[in-house]
């Protein structure tokens, strides 16, 4: 026991101790305290401890449907001819129930296409491959409304698909329209599944070879050598992805608020993140107009997300996927395909290519054309990108964003750094905590901590500058550092399992403090991970949604670039053209492709890149 205390103490420089109050201010008032005061709020009924708003949202039966439509297609005749219409009215479970399916379908297919796609790229060599690389990662390219609305545009009764399959070159009988949750669900996996992608990707290539090089000298080929070697020691790579496709599918506001503007009201409404946030926008004068058994969805999907990401993660933990080595990435176990393997593999990646870049693609023609109000885009034009600085809201707009993620970027910097050399050389006590608490931020949905902000901060700082209806600006900075947190902590950790402690040791040995040690030593060893984790942290925050659109509806003058681009798409009165929205969304893309690069520079390596 006195060995403990003089080892905790020896530990507890005076560098440790700031590292850890900063890490603990952060993170705690932050995160833990609006989070935990939000779920406090969804059990107290009248001063007393109670399930009554969990209860009121099962009783209203809009919540869990007992008697759910789960009808998908109609035919519709118009005078302009007939109509099959996929998901207008189901399938329609409640609102609960339709977030279940929707984020479970979208992991099902997303995970399908990652691990399809992946071991294509990782196990046959072929023409072209590199630049199937490059295509199958555009999706990641986050353009928050805008890709939802193109793509809603394309499915829509008058959109490009009909246009060139009814009414051009009349192959179909009749016209299509995708709408509700089939449409919500097959944007949301062509945007999500290159984080499975990237995931699968990463595992197949450490495989070392040789063991299934003993599973084939044994006798096992083909599908039986994938699902019974392969694959199992592929799995924590892809149980991750698919998990983060559960959370961010549920979490995501841009893809129903680009339908709501691409086709009206619907049933991709109908789920707990968009429920969510149009509750709080019917309370921006107070937050006593928001009724309480919203703060019980919030908690409801919190509690999803967390089971979600912990259940992945313990199942992961129940087996041993070690490997004496990772060969594969040195020597990589790959095959040339004659034609006939060839044609299917370019069938499969030309069609999910074009399918999944295409929202991308078409936000860029949308910001350069006159696209947005007809079928097909006709002139060319600057106008829109002028917008970007001679419109004021819009510069407005992105000085916010810019000066918003730079500060917030510093802020994860301090307090990633910190937490990252606490965890990686500190021998303290709850140290375990405090890497749980840099890296659960991923595992929380955006709205829950924008509830949990404006709840906690309107009701302990009102009229102060944390005050959410007064200067949601300065929330947003802290709401990006702390969901942003992750990447940068990860990165930086990265790096200081990369370099040896003996260096350290060898300074200290010499006279040196902790703190001129840290500074002049552990900090230029992995200045590059610091740097990478910065950039990506900044871009990151330049794309939130979630924080961004309810906080800044509070004060619509100090909001982001996500915040107009969702008023443009969604707001009833218009504050501006789509198109512009669209030029944002390229110069969101421009950023992006900045990063990858600059950070793919600094690393020599492939960043993995999560644009929610």
């Amino acid at each position: 026991m006195n060995l403990n205390i003089k080892l905790i103490k020896r530990e507890l420089d005076p560098l440790t101790v700031t590292q850890l109050i900063i890490v603990g201010l952060i993170l705690g008032a932050f995160l833990v305290l609006p989070v935990s005061f939000m779920i406090l709020r969804a059990f107290f009924h009248k001063g007393s401890l109670s399930l009554y708003y969990f209860e009121s949202l099962v009783a209203g039966g809009d919540f869990i449907k007992t008697k759910p439509e789960t009808s998908w297609i109609e035919l519709v005749r118009t005078p302009q001819g007939e109509i099959l219409i996929i998901g207008r009215k189901g399938p329609d479970f409640g609102i609960f129930l339709n977030t279940l399916f929707v984020s479970t379908m979208v992991m099902i297919f997303a995970t399908t296409l990652g691990v399809l796609a992946a071991f294509i790229m990782a196990r046959y060599e072929f023409p072209g491959k590199n630049f199937f690389k490059v295509i199958l990662l555009i999706p990641m390219l986050a353009t928050p409304f805008v890709n939802a609305f193109v793509l809603g545009k394309v499915l829509a009764v008058n959109g490009l698909v009909n246009y060139l399959l009814y009414e051009t070159l009349k192959i179909l009988p009749f016209k299509i329209w995708v709408t509700g949750l089939p449409a919500l669900i097959l944007i949301q996996t062509l945007s999500l599944y290159p984080i499975v992608y990237l995931n699968a990707y990463s595992s197949f290539i450490n495989i070392d070879p040789s063991l299934e090089e003993q599973a084939e000298n044994l006798g096992a080929k083909g599908l039986k050598l994938f699902l019974t070697i392969t694959l199992p020691l592929a799995l924590p790579g892809i149980s991750a992805g698919a998990a983060l496709v559960f959370i961010f599918s549920m979490e995501d506001l841009g893809a129903p608020i680009g339908l709501s503007g691409a086709f009206g009201s619907g049933l991709h409404e109908k789920i707990l993140s968009f429920r969510i946030y149009d509750e709080f926008r019917k309370g921006i004068g107070s937050i006593e107009q928001v009724h309480a058994s919203t703060y019980a969805m919030a908690v409801v999907m919190l509690i999803i997300a967390l089971a979600i990401f912990l259940l992945i993660k313990k199942y992961v933990t129940l087996k041993s996927y070690a490997m004496l080595s990772k060969g594969g990435r040195w020597k990589p176990r790959v095959r040339r395909l004659g034609v006939k393997g060839l044609v299917p593999i370019y069938v499969f990646l030309i069609i999910l290519a074009l399918s999944a870049s295409f929202p991308q693609f078409g936000v860029v023609v949308l910001a350069f054309t006159d696209w947005a109000m007809s079928k097909l885009p006709s002139k060319v034009t600057l106008e829109h990108i002028s917008a970007l600085l001679v419109n004021r809201e819009v510069f407005r707009a992105i000085l916010n964003s810019l000066i918003y993620s730079s500060v917030a970027t510093l802020i994860m910097l301090l307090v990633g750094t910190s937490a990252a050399y606490v965890v990686a050389r500190r021998k303290i006590p709850g140290r375990d905590l405090i890497d749980a608490l840099s890296t659960l931020p991923i595992a929380i949905p955006g709205i829950i901590v924008a509830v949990g902000y404006l709840l906690f901060f309107a009701t302990y700082f009102s009229q102060t500058p944390l005050d959410p209806f007064f200067n949601p600006g300065l929330l947003l900075i802290f709401s990006y550092s702390v969901r942003r947190l992750p990447f940068t902590a990860r990165t930086v950790f990265a790096g200081f399992q990369q370099v040896h402690e003996s260096l350290e040791e060898a300074a200290l040995n010499l006279g040196a403090d902790r703190a001129k040690v840290f500074f002049t030593i552990a900090l230029p060893l992995i200045i590059s991970n610091v740097i990478s984790g910065g950039i990506l942290s900044f871009v990151y925050s330049m794309n939130e949604v979630s924080t961004s659109i309810t906080l800044s509806n509070l004060n619509p003058n100090q909001g982001p670039i996500t915040f107009y681009m969702s008023q443009v798409i969604y707001a009833s009165a218009a504050v501006g053209t789509v198109s512009v929205a669209a030029a944002l969304g390229v110069l969101l893309i421009v950023a992006q492709i900045l990063a990858i690069s600059v950070s793919n520079y600094i690393l020599k390596q492939r960043v993995a890149f999560l644009g929610v």
